[in-house]
């Protein structure tokens, strides 16, 4: 018999044994179907909070560099010294102007501002007309901080969106409002938000943020403390470079023994996307866990339906039917339980993101097509491994003996 036509045969008794018994089948299949869906919601889960926490990263700034002191112990009047200073940003911003797009200051205090009468615990951040640039922030309505509101030491301020609806109501309705912060008052220029949120990981934090000129700012605190300054890179590759220099001006500049803190989020991202390889590799293992029980259980079904079919297979034997054919039998009987429980678990796992993707637009999440591939052909695997041993029992059968077998 032509080898195509042997397949053919062998694949049709193998589907006849598994329509007989409908139930066995399905729940035979079911560990695979539930392994599958886990293998494909693990590897999808991963994937998109992976790139949300990476987005959140990114969203801080582009080649960003960030510096600060890093006072230990210390009182802040003990490391006033220490501390990084507007001077230092100026230096920076002259030293490794052909390799850098901006450098910004932040100058941080929380302050009670009066609104209408009300006092107000605010976040107060004085910085210059590169601090949006640096933080990728998105102005909502208004403007941004100019040079010569920092040279002239103008009494402007900039809301974030959050304190702009506490406040007022809103971002258009904010712009030309007066806000009073230390007795002075201050006209509303502009209202912002971070581009991408940060939680309020960042010096904006999470309540609401106003910034004013580091000039006008400076007069506001006791000691001048630069925390953090950012410096943003003009090319991806010269970021490495830019952090180590940033430190050596730094330590020029300071008493030997005062350390900085000079970090990239290059440095920040890499730490996070391993973090997330390796979680994602530890889950899918446990997910695997499930396949490897469900061939596990495909074995024993088998074994027992050789067990149990042992007089048909005499029969099939005596008829003529050889070793190899028997073996193909119940080997695609496993091989079609594992794909056809391995196929609806995919639909089951790729299904659920699609819903999700169509019920919302926040949060994209992705679907990975290696996942699938390999949740497939790791079904496949599972069917020819674990059935592999029944089928070889059934045809390593005695004919003379499977016929006598009640």
């Amino acid at each position: 018999m032509p080898p195509f036509f042997l397949l053919r045969e062998c694949l049709h008794f193998a589907f006849q044994a598994l329509h007989s018994n409908k139930v066995r089948t399905a729940l035979t299949a079911l560990g695979l179907v539930i392994g599958n869906a886990s293998v494909i919601l693990v590897v999808t889960i991963s994937l998109a909070s992976r790139d949300i926490i990476l987005d959140k990263i990114r969203g801080i700034g582009s080649n960003l560099v960030m510096a600060y002191y890093d006072a230990g112990g210390q009182s802040a009047s003990r490391a006033a010294a220490d501390f990084v200073k507007l001077a230092d940003v100026e230096a920076v911003r002259s030293r490794l102007a052909d390799r850098i797009v901006a450098a910004s200051a932040v100058l941080n205090s929380t302050d009670t501002v009066i609104v209408d009468g009300r006092p107000l615990d605010v976040r107060i951040i004085g910085t210059d007309e590169y601090y949006p640039q640096v933080r990728s922030l998105q102005l909502l309505a208004g403007r941004f901080l100019d040079p010569s509101d920092v040279a002239l030491r103008q009494k402007v301020a900039m809301l974030d969106d959050k304190l702009a609806r506490t406040l007022f109501g809103g971002s258009a309705p904010a712009v030309g409002r007066t806000l009073k912060i230390r007795s002075l008052e201050f006209a509303v220029i502009g209202v912002f938000r971070e581009r991408t949120s940060t939680f309020g990981q960042s010096e904006l934090g999470d309540h609401g943020a106003a910034l004013i000129p580091f000039s006008v700012q400076r007069y506001f605190v006791e000691i001048e403390r630069v925390d953090p300054m950012y410096v943003q890179a003009r090319h991806a590759e010269d970021v490495p470079a830019v952090t180590r220099e940033i430190a050596d001006i730094l330590a020029s500049r300071h008493r030997p023994g005062a350390r900085y803190t000079v970090q990239n989020l290059g440095a920040i991202l890499d730490a996070a996307s391993a973090i997330a390889t390796v979680l994602t590799i530890v889950l899918i293992l446990i997910s695997a866990i499930a396949l490897v029980i469900s061939g596990i259980g495909i074995m024993n079904i088998m074994l027992v339906t050789v067990t149990e079919r042992t007089r048909e297979i005499g029969i099939r034997m005596s008829l003529g039917a050889s070793r190899r054919v028997i073996l193909l039998q119940f080997l695609f009987e496993a091989l079609l339980i594992s794909t056809g429980g391995g196929v609806l678990g995919i639909l089951l796992g790729v299904s659920l993101p699609v819903l999700a993707n169509s019920l919302q637009s926040e949060v994209y999440i992705p679907v990975s097509k290696l996942s699938i591939l390999v949740a497939f052909l790791v079904s496949a695997a599972v069917g020819v491994g674990f059935g592999l041993l029944p089928a070889n029992r059934a045809a390593r059968l005695n004919p003379t003996e499977a016929l006598r077998y009640e």
